[in-house]
């Protein structure tokens, strides 16, 4: 898993109905519009092209419902399989948010503390008993990195356990002092892992399969650090250099444990990102450590929570995370605020498909809920213009003084006997002069017209105008 580049019952009570809500609306997806689809098909269907990789399986929540789910590419090459919503693929580091979550589940229920020292629970580690939980969680810690490699070596190919780990990695001097700065470190979260299960008394599969996969309904969710992927899941693929896709190496057993091990389909994952939005598993006060940027002693921030990355993507707060195991890369982009999550699964290994895939598909589902809004404040200009009526706080100096009494006595003769229009959709933007142009195509029975604005960086009207088209 190297990453790509960076009072109670009444509170039960409503954490159920939260719950059971999510899960209701996460099984029944309501469709996208057909045009937002055949964008999101162009975004994809591009990016496979440009890259050759096999195959993504892509799922979107929105406001709290899975929206979109769909596969495209290939699956298996040979014997050729098309990629199915329902295959999965390994998540990689993604994992890494759920081990945190655990540990934060134990954290609420006073079994441990973010600021505890590792060495109370696994011994004789390097400096354990100054390195603290939370500098594991944010790879502040100081543990070296056991895969910084962009590919398995011939020693990962053996089995090993987390202790043999940890004997090579975790019990030589730190690359720096906890807490001065961060690195990306594996063996931060095979420590976390082992805090999971000697804190619960239970494997840590177990333990997230009792308190997060069975309750969102993640039906699907595998353990790969045990066990290879089904002939009915995706099969994960590498290339040398520029040459054809081959079958990529698994890792021995005992390499991902904690760090990335899970493998599941982009549904299961759409459900994780809705109950983090909806804030079901964890306290808020838990979410907003998780999701809270770490500071180093020296006052520097980190773009890191704890097992998630911290950053500001389309203009919004985004809790994110990439993922890659051999022959697989995968994105996580979660918008809180928003309310919005993008999930992509690749089955090829070291490119950034799944990232660039992501990004694109959130920035235009941003684009198209600012479009939606700008519909919706042109459409109400527009039928008070239909009235001889306006809303001057909306427009500039300029553009009032347009709209003189006779203007608007001209565009209530003109549109009000149109009536209300069956479709009024923006068609056209570009950014000219310092404004942003919008066409509007308006739909009317027996007639259409066009409507253009002009838009200053203020978000005030500099022109409004209507014609026939």
């Amino acid at each position: 898993m190297y990453p790509l580049p960076r009072s109670r019952n009444l509170r039960a009570i409503s954490i159920f109905i939260l719950l059971a809500t999510s899960l209701l609306q996460a099984q029944t997806p309501t469709p996208i519009s057909a045009v937002l689809r055949e964008k999101i098909d162009a975004i994809t269907k591009q990016a496979l092209t440009g890259t050759g990789v096999p195959s993504a399986s892509i799922a979107i929540a929105q406001a709290g419902a899975i929206t979109y789910l769909q596969a495209y590419g290939d699956g298996r090459i040979e014997p050729h399989t098309p990629a199915l919503p329902s295959m999965r693929y390994s998540i990689g580091s993604i994992s890494k948010q759920f081990t945190a979550t655990a540990v934060l589940l134990l954290a609420e229920q006073g079994r441990l503390s973010l600021d505890d020292p590792v060495s109370r629970f696994v011994p004789n580690l390097t400096r354990g008993n100054e390195v603290t939980i939370r500098e594991l969680l944010s790879h502040t810690s100081g543990y070296q990195d056991y895969w910084p490699q962009d590919y398995v070596p011939p020693f990962m190919l053996q089995a090993i356990t987390a202790d043999k780990i940890l004997d090579q990695w975790a019990r030589k001097p730190l690359d720096f002092d906890p807490g001065t700065d961060w690195q990306y470190s594996n063996t931060n979260f095979v420590i976390a892992g082992l805090i999971v299960e000697k804190t619960s008394g239970e494997p840590l599969l177990q333990f997230l399969s009792e308190h997060i996969f069975t309750p969102l309904g993640m039906k699907s969710v595998m353990n790969i650090d045990q066990n290879r992927l089904t002939e009915t899941d995706a099969t994960g693929y590498l290339r040398y250099a520029l040459g054809p896709l081959r079958l990529a190496p698994k890792e021995g057993k005992g390499w991902l444990f904690a760090a990335g091990e899970l493998a599941m389909p982009a549904e299961d994952l759409a459900k994780w990102d809705i109950s983090m939005i909806n804030q079901t598993v964890l306290r808020p006060a838990s979410y907003a450590q998780m999701e809270k940027e770490v500071v180093l002693k020296n006052g520097l921030g980190t773009r890191y929570g704890l097992g998630v990355d911290v950053r500001q993507e389309s203009g919004q707060r985004a809790i994110e995370h990439s993922g890659e195991v051999s022959g697989f890369t995968a994105h996580n982009l979660v918008f809180p605020d928003a309310r919005i999550a993008v999930v992509v699964l690749v089955n090829e290994d070291s490119v950034d498909a799944s990232g660039d895939i992501a990004r694109k598909i959130a920035a235009l589902l941003f684009r198209e809920a600012d479009a939606g809004k700008q519909e919706d404040q042109s459409r109400e200009i527009f039928a008070a213009l239909q009235q001889g009526k306006i809303n001057r706080a909306l427009f500039t100096d300029n553009c009032n003084s347009y709209f003189s009494e006779q203007v608007l006595k001209d565009f209530a003769s003109s549109l009000g006997p149109l009536g209300s229009p069956t479709e009024f959709a923006q068609t056209y933007e570009q950014d000219r002069g310092g404004m942003t142009f919008r066409l509007f195509e308006v739909h009317f029975p027996q007639k259409t017209v066009e409507v253009w604005e002009r838009i200053m960086p203020d978000g005030k009207i500099e022109q409004y105008q209507v014609s026939a088209k």
